[in-house]
């Protein structure tokens, strides 16, 4: 899953035509790379990150939607609010990526009667405050236990399983003790709740706290953590560096099948 955010502050003009432009260029780029699906964000949800309207939303994501739902791959749309997803669904959107675990009001059901995937992430607090103290006292049983009443209430809403992942939030409301933990759990999650799991580790903090390295200089530890998320069982990679990350993969698979050979 090749990431592209279509935010102001991800271009240096901030334009929206450019902003629009150079969007859609990324996305050419990330199709020529190999990517499987492309991940369409217009609000960032960084830590103290402030909330974006909802207008300012779908000016942002719905241009770029209209723009590439015919691009050959499957559009994943990052939102959290019930009112993008309806429209993102009505513009062909293949998948709704919701950072709140369809916890907003009006969110399942702006989704139970459609036929998109679904992917359901745990998030402890909101983006504003989720870095300021996280705690738990069993961070995997925690957020198993999320995931699993969020799945329960999504099939109660008539939702097929077939459509649900999950994504245990890596760096949403959590330390680094507690994403590590998770990435070392990721077989165990998946296994738990039979679900594909999606692993967003991609230039997070937690890499930088691992490697003492700023955001721009994160690569390597992306690849080491896309690798380790596959090696622990996740089905879905949501990264920056889509190229890099296909060859690495596609090295450690041919690795992995010569061995179980």
């Amino acid at each position: 899953m090749g990431i592209l955010n279509v935010t102001p502050d991800s271009f240096s003009d901030g334009g929206k035509f450019h902003a629009l432009e150079f969007a859609l260029s990324h996305a050419e780029q990330m199709i020529a790379d190999g990517v499987d699906i492309i991940d369409i964000g217009g609000e960032s949800s960084r830590p103290g990150s402030p909330a974006l309207s909802l207008q300012e939303e779908l000016d942002r994501v719905m241009p770029a939607i209209y723009a590439l739902r015919d691009c050959g791959k499957p559009l994943s749309i990052d939102t959290y609010k019930p009112a993008v997803m309806r429209e993102a669904i009505a513009a062909g959107a293949d998948l709704i990526n919701d950072i709140s675990g369809f916890r907003g009001a009006g969110a399942l059901e702006a989704v139970s009667d459609s036929d998109c995937g679904l992917c359901i992430m745990h998030m402890q607090a909101d983006p504003q405050t989720m870095q300021s103290r996280p705690e738990y006292q069993d961070v995997v049983a925690e957020v198993s236990a999320f995931l699993s009443e969020r799945v329960t209430l999504m099939e109660l809403a008539g939702v097929a399983r077939n459509r649900i992942s999950i994504d245990p939030g890596f760096g949403f409301g959590k330390t680094l003790a507690h994403n590590v933990a998770l990435l070392q759990s990721i077989g165990e999650i998946q296994h738990r709740l039979d679900l594909p799991l999606l692993a967003g580790i991609s230039r997070k903090s937690m890499l930088g706290e691992l490697t003492g390295k700023p955001v721009e200089r994160r690569l390597a530890g992306s690849l080491a953590a896309a690798l380790a998320a596959v090696a622990q069982g996740a089905r879905i990679v949501r990264v920056h560096d889509v190229a890099e990350t296909v060859d690495a993969l596609t090295v450690w698979h041919a690795a992995h099948i010569a061995k179980a050979i």
